[in-house]
């Protein structure tokens, strides 16, 4: 896809200012999360004063920071300063990066593709800052996918994460989540012979497809086969995101066009709109209907963001099973916990690609969707949503998407707390200690479902088949379920809990929350013990893994994402064995554990 309009300045986001706010902004996080990794080991100066001095000692960054629990920095982007002997240089991040490259280990291959993150990410926060401000305080009275395309940050650990490398910037425009663009997917006809669908109890092809494109659209499809002489009932229907047809599959999948195993059909008229997770889409048209999660051949953040077909395949049992399990439990009935499910899943085999190939390649993930269900038809009378990722959200002049919230109802920061804990924080536990069940619960993957003052009422879970695990390996599964057990060592379990939820997501919350003055500290992790507490005293059958897996011990391990992309940004983890590939250095001081 390409930009004709000439009048258009597709580079327009790329100013002078816009570009040094955005490397102030990025070398603040940069300071913050690679010293928190231990990367870096800032110098004290006195006063809240800090210095890193790159590797060969000649340049010296200084900044002001307040430390909290969890050895969280929160460096003032305002107070930095790039020095070399007495000349005070501009911020420049990929100077910084190159600068302290021995220190965060940097290999000479992984250092320009690195950098070229960086860059992409310095592009997006420019392009972001052109957008309307909006305040905290109307974001958070926004509608759902207002605040989904509202978002700023992107991970808060990561720092090089929106690389979208394979972007170009009209791409970028077109497709990138923050840019708001509608969007008409590609709809593939796919052989039967190597094309698998599979779906969740109740739903059959034929009635799905027709439900999600409409009569019309399908007869349309049939006709454009027809008038090749093709008949639709050999074919599957795959959606396809529009930068993987144009860019990848018109292309490397050229024989399976040619040969008609493959038949393009055109766009489809519902308009969608791309989620944070850039592949996945939200349907605007009808907010009813499914999101349509695709493959897309795209490096962001440690992974190429493609789809397995072999992985899909089992993905609506997968959901239909958690959800049976969920729906049976009446600690997760009592929090009003639930998932949208993955229902429908289609995915094409190329033969050729997959004998050349392990089953990790990135050639096997070039063409597969999903269907996940939308949380809309869910809602009660005066309930709203917005991502979980929300809550990390600061605005231009410093404010808090959470400290809106709080505000907006009327209640006590640890009251509003607690009620997010119940509906967060207790399923997790419970998945935990009751199953041995492990989400990936970051902001990104949970949505909160808000009442009429913005309390939090319950909390909804996704991006289910690819994330969860179950570690108990006596645990009976069904067959189509197995997939999901992990082999994780003993002391390495409770992890799950700690480095998804307290270091990646509460270390941000609680900050950001203290240093706004809306709730101070010792407030904020004394409520997330209570919570902690309050379950347990509620499951004294469950005491022995309560003790055996102690969300009150003194201190847990760190566990380092950024070295995971420092190591190698094409695949982070080793998805055979996940909890082979974690970068452990040293230990946290667990911040509930004084609570006990």
């Amino acid at each position: 896809m390409s930009t004709n309009d000439n009048r258009v300045d597709p580079v327009a986001h790329l100013t002078p200012d816009r570009w040094a706010d955005a490397n102030r902004a990025l070398i603040r996080k940069g300071l913050a999360e690679f010293a928190h990794e231990r990367l870096l080991n800032p110098q004290e100066l006195g006063e809240s004063r800090y210095k890193v001095l790159s590797d060969d000692g000649a340049t010296e960054y200084r900044f002001t920071a307040d430390r909290f629990a969890l050895d969280h920095w929160q460096v003032y982007p305002d107070s930095i300063s790039r020095h070399r002997g007495d000349e005070q240089l501009p911020l420049d991040t990929l100077q910084f990066i190159t600068e302290l490259r021995g220190s965060l280990g940097l290999s000479d291959e992984i250092l320009p593709v690195y950098l070229e993150e960086i860059s992409s990410t310095l592009a997006g926060t420019a392009y972001k800052s052109t957008k309307p401000r909006i305040t905290s305080a109307e974001l958070a009275r926004a509608g759902f996918q207002a605040i989904e395309t509202g978002m700023t940050e992107g991970h808060p650990c990561f720092v090089a994460n929106n690389g979208r490398l394979g972007f170009g910037v009209d791409e970028f425009r077109a497709y990138a989540p923050e840019a708001a663009s509608d969007i008409h997917l590609i709809w593939l006809a796919a052989r039967r012979d190597r094309t698998t669908f599979t779906a969740g109890a109740g739903i059959d092809y034929e009635t799905f497809v027709r439900e999600e494109l409409g009569d019309e659209t399908v007869d349309a499809f049939a006709s454009t086969l027809a008038s090749r002489g093709l008949a639709l009932a050999d074919y599957l229907l795959v959606p396809v995101h529009p930068w993987q047809w144009w860019n990848k599959l018109s292309v490397t999948f050229a024989a399976e066009v040619a040969q008609q195993r493959l038949v393009y059909l055109g766009e489809g008229d519902d308009t969608y709109l791309a989620q944070q997770s850039i592949r996945t889409f939200f349907n605007t048209s009808d907010p009813a209907k499914h999101y349509v999660k695709t493959a897309l051949s795209v490096l962001n953040m440690g992974f190429m963001r493609g789809l397995s077909a072999a992985y899909m395949e089992a993905t609506p049992a997968i959901n239909d099973w958690l959800a049976g399990l969920i729906a049976a439990d009446s600690t997760f009935r009592a929090a009003n916990f639930s998932i949208i499910r993955e229902r429908a899943a289609v995915g094409y085999r190329h033969m050729e690609y997959e004998a050349a190939t392990d089953r990790y390649s990135p050639y096997r993930k070039m063409l597969a969707a999903l269907w996940r269900e939308s949380p809309v038809p869910t809602l009660a009378e005066g309930e709203r949503l917005a991502t979980m990722a929300s809550l990390l959200h600061v605005d231009h002049a410093g404010a808090s998407f959470a400290g809106a919230l709080i505000k907006e109802s009327g209640v006590e920061p640890t009251v509003w707390l607690r009620q997010y804990l119940d509906a967060y924080l207790l399923p997790i536990l419970h998945s935990f200690y009751a199953y041995d069940l492990a989400f990936m619960p970051h902001g990104e993957n949970v949505i909160l479902v808000l009442d009429e003052r913005g309390a939090v009422s319950r909390a909804i879970f996704k991006d289910i088949a690819e994330e969860i695990c179950v570690m108990d390996p006596t645990a009976v599964l069904p067959p189509a379920v197995e997939r999901v057990r992990a082999e994780v060592p003993e002391d390495m379990k409770l992890l799950s809990v700690f480095t998804d939820v307290f270091d990646c997501f509460f270390r941000f919350l609680a900050a950001t929350l203290a240093a706004e003055g809306v709730l101070n500290e010792d407030d904020f992790w004394r409520t997330v013990a209570e919570c902690t507490r309050a379950y347990q005293v509620s499951k004294p059958e469950l005491a022995d893994r309560f003790a055996q897996y102690d969300m009150f011990a003194e201190t847990f391990a760190l566990s380092a994402l950024n070295r995971l992309q420092l190591r190698n940004n094409k695949q982070m983890v080793d998805l055979s064995d996940p909890s082979a590939a974690l970068q452990l250095i040293g230990d946290l001081v667990n911040p509930i554990a004084r609570f006990a």
